[in-house]
């Protein structure tokens, strides 16, 4: 007895619906490693000039092209990395170690800084309770307890994770030299598979690499120019732990505008509360003429520029990125928010244009 052939609109539903289902099902075997997919692709993405280069240089042998990028990617970029992360852990330790000890206590900082204030300041921060240095010397401390104990496990978890973290490194390092070397033909079947207009699909592919790229090279700069600037000031200043507050402020500067500052402004206070009044002063001029210089001159010709996003819809986006995603959203952030832009672009180009003459944005 033989089955009667399905439908044509049959069939194309059930080949809908079976993609669909191993496409989840793939995507739940790569969870586990989507931070080294993610960064694989990334790689491929940013270092394909390098790749081409690569290319030109050994006439066309693919394999020792994107083997010969990925060391130098090694070489520049992993090794530095890895060997800065040491380095940050045992400055973290150190630091912990002084606040638990009592060598630094957060509560002495605050009664300096409550002292030095003039009384109207007082008076504000006594219709708020807070000029109770008794409660809030106890609450400051219980805060820096946890924060001292949350900072500890943390570096204790980077010890007994270091096994995942060398797999994941290894996987990425692995996809990505495969991106790198086929990545412009995987490329090609993703924008063939897309049901779109081919106008549409260059549109979106072509804004999907150009945020991946401005936002990763740019951002990354950014970071790496005020966390080292700013890092320089707290040696100069002898300031204890410039090298942690150094990575911290390049971390936070991934948040425009706000970010180097959350560190700098509150050690410059710290400064001028306990005395050393030039000092603080000097390094607040130098947060807003120098570091905040770089946040406001360099970022939007390296970012702002290229992506064509407003200024707040890249900070809220990476906000939001970062706070679902970690560490990975300040990538991931700004590409779902520009990719939400380029899709509505296609779908109402003529109302997204007029309202966006300008980039979003106003003169600072």
């Amino acid at each position: 007895m033989t089955t009667p052939n399905a439908s044509p609109a049959t069939q194309s539903r059930a080949l809908v619906v079976l993609l669909v289902a191993v496409t989840l099902a793939f995507g739940w075997i790569l969870a586990p490693f989507y931070g080294a997919v993610l960064w694989a692709v990334i790689v491929g993405i940013v270092f394909a000039p390098l790749n081409r280069w690569m290319l030109q240089k050994l006439r066309g042998r693919r394999n020792w092209a994107a083997l010969g990028a990925l060391v130098v990617i090694i070489v520049l970029v992993i090794l530095p990395l890895l060997v800065l992360a040491v380095s940050l852990v045992r400055e973290a330790t150190r630091l912990v170690q002084r606040i638990q000890s009592g060598d630094v206590s957060v509560a002495r900082a605050f009664e300096s800084i409550v002292a030095a204030l003039p009384q109207p300041v007082v008076d504000l921060l006594d219709r708020f309770d807070l000029a109770d240095l008794g409660d809030v010397q106890r609450r400051l401390a219980e805060s820096a307890g946890r924060v001292s104990q949350y900072v500890a496990t943390q570096v204790l978890d980077v010890g007994q994770n270091t096994l995942t973290f060398l797999v994941g490194l290894a996987v990425m390092l692995y996809l990505a030299f495969f991106f790198l070397r086929d990545g412009h033909l995987l490329a090609r079947k993703v924008i063939h598979a897309i049901p779109l207009q081919g106008d549409h699909k260059q549109q979106l592919f072509g804004k999907f690499k150009t945020v991946i790229r401005a936002t990763v090279k740019g951002n990354v700069l950014v970071a790496v120019a005020q966390g080292t600037l700013g890092g320089l000031a707290f040696w100069v200043l002898g300031i204890h732990g410039a090298l942690l507050w150094a990575v911290v402020m390049a971390i936070l500067s991934l948040l425009p505008a706000v970010g180097a500052g959350l560190v700098w402004a509150p050690a410059a206070i710290y400064l001028v509360a306990t005395g050393e009044t030039w000092q603080g002063v000097g390094l607040a001029a130098y947060g807003v003429l120098v570091i905040g210089l770089v946040d406001n001159v360099l970022r939007p010709v390296v970012v702002g520029k290229e992506t064509r996003m407003p200024d707040y819809v890249v900070l809220v986006s990476t906000i939001g990125g970062l706070a679902i995603f970690g560490i990975n959203g300040f990538v991931i952030g700004p590409v779902i928010a520009a990719m939400f832009i380029a899709v509505w672009d296609i779908f109402a180009p003529g109302r997204i244009a007029a309202a966006d003459d300008d980039g979003g944005k106003h003169p600072r």
